[in-house]
């Protein structure tokens, strides 16, 4: 019974820390553009947590690029945080430059955003479409901060321009399964069939076979 027990604190402990050490992705599945914007999924969110900071990453599929028009509020891409003030974000070096900005952003019926990231130099639409990854980090929070849905459902939203010539945001709701963790459950549950087998009930008690 005491490998049993040491056996199920490793397991605990393994999935508690690779679950704090793996960054949580989102996909962008959602399509509200304008004759639609092809076959999901058009990008991905990371979020990791760097001591009391969040790193995120909003990468787009090949072909896909960020541009701002007013269906996404004039934001390339969209967000809410519990308790965070639009100082607490940094946006990393970028060309063209970004800034962070924060309102009322409620445009194309993809619900209620808080904050947004922005290119103030680039034009509206397709003129003013980029392909770089957007990276920004959020000092004294954390990632269940930026993760609560809004008032619709969606957690992050951003304003891209399609490989069909299409325009419009695409929202993600859930965050994408974490294999790793799963798979060290399921090397958990294996290890107590394991030790199951490995022991025989008698009359008189337990006994190893």
């Amino acid at each position: 019974m005491r490998s049993l027990a040491g056996l199920l604190a490793g397991v605990a402990l393994v999935v508690a820390l690779q679950a704090h050490a793996t960054p949580i992705q989102y996909n962008l599945t959602s399509d509200h553009c304008t004759g639609g914007c092809g076959a999901a999924p058009f990008g991905s969110v990371t979020l990791t947590q760097n001591g009391a900071t969040v790193d995120v990453t909003v990468s787009l599929a090949l072909g896909y690029s960020f541009v701002k028009t007013g269906a996404a509020d004039f934001q390339n891409f969209k967000f809410n945080g519990t308790g965070v003030a639009v100082g607490d974000i940094t946006v990393d070096p970028h060309a063209p430059a970004l800034v962070a900005a924060t309102g009322a952003f409620n445009g194309d019926g993809t619900g209620d955003f808080a904050f947004g990231i922005n290119c103030p130099s680039c034009g509206n639409g397709g003129s003013g479409a980029f392909t770089p990854p957007i990276m920004f980090h959020v000092a004294n929070a954390t990632i269940a901060d930026l993760t609560a849905p809004n008032n619709l459902g969606n957690v992050f939203v951003a304003d891209v321009l399609a490989p069909n010539g299409n325009t419009g945001p695409v929202d993600a709701t859930t965050p994408v399964p974490e294999p790793g963790a799963a798979a060290m459950l399921l090397i958990g549950v294996a290890g107590l069939g394991w030790v199951g087998r490995g022991r025989r009930f008698t009359p008189h008690g337990l006994r190893h076979s």
